[in-house]
This record gives C-alpha cells, structure tokens and sequence, in this order.
C-alpha cells in the first residue's frame, strides 16, 4: 500500500484542518494529530440545542458497516465560524490521495487516508439549507480507533463542522483535496480566517450556486496553519462546477470538472491530462459507465470511501474501503443499503497522490 501521510496541526483559535496531501519529498510517514490546545469552553457553546434536540441527535447516531461507517442526523443549530477547541469537544451533555469529479447531476469523491471511522451527517438547522456530508470522525475524538457510541456521542455531534464533503438541498456539493502549497494571501479584517473544513460547511449552509459559494469563499481565507494545503471542486445543480485553489496570494478560480492533487491555476490541459488519474477520469466521464465504477478506476491502496452525490434527489451512495458491491444509499431524510450490479471492474491504478 502506498499511503500518503502528512502533518496535521490544530491550533488554538483555527478549527480542524483537513485536505488530501503529500508533504514534499516525503513518501511515507507519521502522522502527527496535535489537538487543538485546551482552555475554557466558549461561554456560548458551538452546538446550540436544546434538551430534546441533544437527545434526539443522540437518538439517530447508528453504525451503518464495520469501516466502520456511521450516520447521524444533527438536531438543532451551531456556530459555523467559532473556533473548535478540546475544551469545546469536552462539554458533558446539558499520503492522501483523492478525486472528485463532477458528470452531469453526479458529484463523486474518493476519500483516501488512514483507516479511520467515518461519518454521514446530516442537518438541517433552521437558519441555512439541509445537507449530508461525509467527515472523517478521528479528528473529532480524544483516543484512537472506533469511538464509543454511548461515551463518545457529545463529541460525534460537532462532526456537522468539519465536513470533508458534501451536497445541500439546493443541489450544491463540494470536496476538497491536497495541491502543493504555494503562496497564500494573508488575512485581513474585511476577509478573516477560517478552516479548511469549516468553509465546507459555510458553502454547504449558505450557498445555493457555485458563484454563491464562491463568493463565500472570496469573503474569508482559508487558514491551513500547520497543515495540508487544499483545493475545493465546487459544482451545483445547473452543471456548472469550479475549482477554487489558493496560488500566487490569491484564491484562484479554474473552471474544470474534475480535481487531483495537481496544481490547477495557470496549467494548461496537457498539463493535467499528464496526471494518470486526472487522465483517467477525463476519459470516463464521456462514458456510460457507473459514476461508482469511475471512481473505482482511480482508487487508491488506502481509498476510504467513495461517495457519489445525486445533485438533483440530494442523496448520496456511499462505498466504504473499495467494498463496491456494497453500496449505502441516504438522503436527506432516511438512509437504505443497495447492492446494484456494477459494471465489470476496471484495474486499480497504483499512480501516487
């Protein structure tokens, strides 16, 4: 297997990074998860429910395959900037690789990294659209492995801020990946920072319309202190899609439907088509083939899951560790599991990310 691994770094007043990167010159090592630093709890606190909504949340938190994979309906309404500290998980109850692509009204993914348990979360909070989004739940827990479903449920809740990708009611999706970093614009009052995870959420919220998300985007910078610089591949309903990417201190918008770990900004088509599994997936898309068995043409040795989002039905098939006859489907509303018959398996690439 020929994982990609990279440092990931919380600190204190930035909210859990997350991406799809190579750290420069390295093919394989430890992964570091420094938590964010402790302190007080906020005096308000990020997920803001009430006794019913803490407990019905609760209630619909099940494991769906032994991934493992989980789902969750998240109850109630949340900060979706404040920072997410240790001290806030704690409140008691009162190489990577990836690609994602994007063929008329389906937006697929694969997630590539350590064997971690994952989560669908959905939401609905009565100030912003419904969604379902996939996160990758050991950024969230304090212990290592599959967490505790009685023990542990307070801290799963926060999964709603740290989506790794995902679609709205209104039919917009987005996912992100590693780039190689490059330089990035600094900060400033009219545009704050907020995590890498935390503008999947904003865009999922608020945004209807890849301009729409876009501009949100425009409105803040994206902060990767101490981690994986990413890209986003954004798409909507109407078949409109963009990459938004961070190069030359600016964000850079390239219209393009599907997303690697290359660089996109200032590259031409040769260029791109140079990366196997950009190549790959350029070459399916003007197919008939499963949006699931595309995916499964560009997996990795340490694929995680694979998602594919229908952006019109606003559902999601989900795939855990390359199992592709198994197939999770959830909507806004209720999750069942298929096993439809996909088309005859095309070889795995063993291209790095």
């Amino acid at each position: 297997m020929h994982r990609r691994t990279v440092a990931l770094v919380c600190a204190l007043g930035t909210v859990l990074a997350g991406g799809c990167a190579v750290r420069a010159g390295q093919e394989e090592g430890a992964v570091r998860r420094d938590r964010p630093v402790s302190g007080a709890p906020a005096a308000e606190p990020l997920l803001r429910q009430s006794a019913d909504e803490i407990a019905r949340t609760a209630a619909s938190l099940r494991q769906v395959d032994d991934l493992p994979l989980y789902e969750m309906t998240y109850r109630g309404s949340y900060d979706p900037e404040a920072p997410l500290t240790n001290a806030e998980l704690a409140r008691k109850d009162s190489g990577w690789a990836c690609s994602l692509f994007l063929r008329g009204g389906e937006f697929g993914r694969n997630f590539d990294w350590d064997p971690n348990p994952a989560m669908m979360i959905r939401s609905d909070p009565p100030d912003a659209y419904a969604s379902l989004a996939m996160a990758d739940v050991s950024y969230i827990l304090d212990h290592g492995g599959a967490p505790d479903l009685a023990a542990d449920r307070r801290r799963l809740a926060h999964a709603v801020l740290t989506p790794f990708d995902g679609v709205n009611e209104k039919g917009l999706a987005v996912g992100l990946a590693s780039v190689p970093a490059a330089d990035l614009p600094k900060p400033t009052p009219e545009r704050p920072a907020i995590s890498s995870l935390r503008i999947i959420r904003l865009m999922l919220d608020r945004a209807a319309t890849v301009e729409e998300a876009v501009e949100i985007m425009r409105a803040r910078t994206v902060d990767f202190t101490g981690g994986p610089q990413v890209h986003y591949l954004i798409a909507d309903r109407s078949g409109a899609s963009a990459v938004a990417e961070y190069a030359n201190d600016r964000l850079n918008i390239v219209r393009d439907r599907i997303l690697t770990n290359i660089t996109m900004a200032g590259t031409d088509r040769d260029t791109r088509l140079a990366d196997t599994r950009y190549r790959t997936l350029d070459q399916g898309l003007g197919t008939k083939a499963d949006a699931l068995d595309l995916l499964r043409s560009v997996a990795q040795g340490h694929t995680r899951w694979s998602v594919v989002y229908d952006l019109a039905k606003g559902s999601a098939r989900v795939v855990t560790a390359k199992r592709w006859q198994r197939v999770h489907t959830f909507t806004l509303t209720s999750p069942r599991l298929t096993s439809p018959k996909l088309p005859t398996p095309t070889p795995t690439l063993s291209s790095p990310g």
